[in-house]
């Protein structure tokens, strides 16, 4: 039951059959170069869009009861690793890119909550939300999602604990620090209104994220049919002990969400790069992307963002290494 779950619901198998066959009827030759680009580059849109608009209004729907008066109220009443845990755990069911967390993130922090617990939030919300767990189980399978989903909480609660033990609370810019925290009264949503606003946030997002989507895949399909398996393996694969790290420095300048990284990670690790390596990619897009940071450092003073871009940098290739070890176990 597993398993077809995992083919045909979240991996959609029957998706890339059909439009496999669809192209062979109208002539093109699917295993050579271009048709396979093109049939990869059709299916993965598809299937990612698909994903896409499911679990963008799913994850919508269980946010509307978690609006940030009221995460920030939640997050108030826990003290020490437990309010770390809970901040990253709160922060699976936020949008799904850093700069979208970034605004929440400057909110907590002006209303007083602790610098650890907030950085927490900020690490674990491009990093593991629910969509990064289904779609890596639609294209890695259910171990690695949750090996991966596991660690990056790991991240998010030790990054934020070992920030809050350093007392950089002087490195939170003065406008932020000294800003007013307004109780503004929550109204009950109705099951239409929770709907509405969830069809709302599908269509956003969907607007937002498109484009990255199409370029992810586009990268995807380039690389899958056109990039020779060996050049991936020399520099990506077991030959190169350097990979993670070259892999999460790529990601950096990068900006895009987790489903523009995913078809880019599938190709790659199709064509032998190693597990490891790819996450570290993923992890290295979706959390240190030049964007988020330059949008951070507007928040934050030098010295506490290097300890932040340091602190993830470091918990990523650590996964990513990990990953490596474990390879042949979880998949």
């Amino acid at each position: 039951m597993w398993t077809m779950i995992q083919d045909q619901i979240l991996g959609m198998k029957w998706l890339h059959a059909l439009i496999g066959n669809m192209l062979q009827t109208l002539g093109l030759d699917v295993t050579g170069k271009l048709g396979g680009t093109i049939h990869f580059f059709i299916y993965d849109v598809i299937k990612i869009v698909l994903l896409l608009c499911t679990l963008i209004f799913l994850i919508s729907y269980i946010q509307s009861y978690f609006p940030p008066e009221r995460t920030r109220k939640i997050l108030g009443r826990f003290h020490g690793m437990g309010a770390n845990i809970i901040a990253a755990l709160l922060g699976t069911v936020t949008p799904f890119c850093s700069c979208s967390s970034i605004p929440l993130f400057i909110g907590f922090t002006g209303a007083g909550l602790p610098l650890g617990v907030t950085f927490s939030f900020l690490i674990s919300s491009p990093m593991v939300d629910l969509g990064s767990l289904v779609l890596l189980m639609s294209i890695f399978g259910g171990k690695v999602a949750i090996v991966y989903v596991v660690l990056g909480l790991v991240i998010a609660v030790g990054g934020g604990t070992l920030i809050e033990k350093m007392h950089l609370e002087n490195q939170v810019e003065d406008f932020i620090r000294n800003a007013k925290s307004i109780e503004i009264p929550q109204e009950e949503l109705k099951v239409k209104d929770r709907m509405k606003y969830s069809a709302d946030q599908v269509a956003g997002t969907f607007k937002k994220v498109f484009p990255y989507i199409l370029v992810g895949v586009g990268i995807g399909a380039f690389i899958h049919n056109w990039i020779p398996e060996d050049l991936v393996v020399r520099f990506l694969g077991n030959g190169n002990p350097f990979g993670v790290i070259f892999a999460t420095i790529a990601g950096v300048p990068m900006y895009a969400d987790i489903f523009g990284c995913i078809p880019i990670a599938e190709a790659l690790l199709a064509k032998g790069a190693k597990l490891g390596v790819v996450l570290s990619f993923m992890m290295g897009v979706t959390t240190l992307s030049l964007p988020s940071m330059i949008m951070l450092k507007k928040a934050i003073k030098p010295k506490l963002l290097g300890v932040f871009i340091g602190i993830c940098t470091v918990g990523i290739m650590l996964v990513g290494y990990l990953f490596n070890a474990i390879q042949y176990f979880v998949i």
